[in-house]
């Protein structure tokens, strides 16, 4: 993951704009980001667990990853 090169066409559209490739190289790399970020995050989840009252043991991940949006 380049996040430097996402900073840098981010300041680069702000100061002056971007073509039409660093456009498309911008929107790329924003999306490989957030998919390593949920990618991250789903990772996270799957490693914790939650005691409930009642004593019973609930994975986060299986709780709440596989959820589709509403």
């Amino acid at each position: 993951m380049n996040i430097d090169r996402i900073n840098e066409l981010a300041r680069k559209s702000k100061a002056e704009g971007l073509t039409e490739e660093e456009k498309a190289e911008q929107a790329k790399l924003r999306q490989e980001y957030i998919a390593a970020v949920r990618l991250n995050l789903r990772t996270q989840l799957d490693n914790i667990n939650i005691q409930e009252k009642d004593g019973s043991i609930t994975n986060l991940g299986e709780k709440y990853g596989d959820q589709k949006k509403h």
